[in-house]
């Protein structure tokens, strides 16, 4: 029997653990699998450029432990984007990506979960659109080459904030290894979707998934897209998850937190996973052994 693997991201944990002992703290959590982040800040950015030795001591750490990597959330376009109006920064924005690609292949990494973002500080435009799909294709091609998904996260931002639109992204760049990363929670925030809608007219596109609370975007408000606690924002997760349990949705689950400078990280990332463990039992997904 196929079972669905659940992961945590990387910014649920403490910050200053060593690969090893992070690891076998995902394993003791209950999890199957790490989110590894690189975001924005320079710290992390570095780890694109991480050496020979770094790299070993990473893959070495998911021997050891027995708990994957599966994705590298590439948020760090955020900065730096496939779109932006800066020729320079656009070439940095695809470097970034092929660095990306060439450690997820050092690490034994299936995905890559890139930031939808044409320009994220920037305003918005036909042109910021059009470098970014000039640029996603290079990306694309590079990711194909290495046998390496692409995964657009469906965002807190209009420029791609459905499956669909990300479906309509495809049909401009034909290939297997460009594929959507729902967010439900990003998904459910937006007046305009209707996420069953969305999950299940789309859900051959779909390669992983996010579990993230939101509330939503109104006339008066921007919409809260972070750090909203499970279970009290507007994300009808029981029926979310049963949709895709009847889709026969076989992919992984990672939970999206970020409580890494908390007091307590380890209390808030148990009862995340209780949360969802009950729904997981409610609706009829198993997840993988540990």
């Amino acid at each position: 029997m196929v079972m669905n693997s659940l992961g945590i991201y990387e910014k649920a944990l403490p910050k200053n653990l060593s690969w090893h002992d992070r690891l076998e703290l995902v394993h003791k959590l209950g999890f199957n699998f790490l989110e590894l982040s690189i975001d924005e800040s320079d710290e992390r950015l570095a780890r694109l450029d991480w050496t020979r030795q770094q790299r070993t001591e990473v893959r070495d750490a998911i021997w050891s432990t027995g708990t994957r990597i599966h994705t590298i959330m590439l948020s760090g376009h955020r900065r730096f984007p496939l779109g932006s109006y800066d020729e320079k920064t656009r070439k940095l924005s695809v470097q970034m990506l092929y660095k990306a690609v060439d450690l997820a292949v050092d690490l034994g990494v299936r995905n890559i979960q890139m930031a939808g973002y044409d320009v994220y500080y920037d305003k918005k435009s036909v042109t910021s659109r059009e470098y970014f799909v000039e640029d996603l294709k290079k990306c694309v091609a590079y990711a194909a080459s290495h046998e390496v998904m692409l995964d657009i996260e469906i965002m807190d931002d209009p420029f791609l904030n459905s499956i669909e639109k990300v479906v309509n992204m495809k049909k401009e760049i034909h290939s297997p290894w460009l594929q959507a990363y729902p967010d439900l929670g990003n998904i459910n925030a937006w007046p305009e979707n209707d996420i069953g809608s969305d999950l299940e007219n789309n859900i051959d596109a779909i390669a992983a998934i996010h579990l993230k609370d939101t509330l939503p975007v109104t006339n008066g408000f921007a919409g809260q897209f972070k750090n909203v606690p499970f279970g009290k924002g507007t994300v009808d997760f029981n029926g979310c998850l049963k949709e895709l349990k009847r889709l026969n949705y076989n992919g992984a689950y990672t939970i999206e937190m970020w409580s890494e400078t908390s007091d307590n990280p380890i209390e808030q990332v148990k009862e995340a996973k209780k949360f969802f463990d009950d729904i997981f039992v409610n609706v009829g997904i198993e997840q993988e052994a540990i």
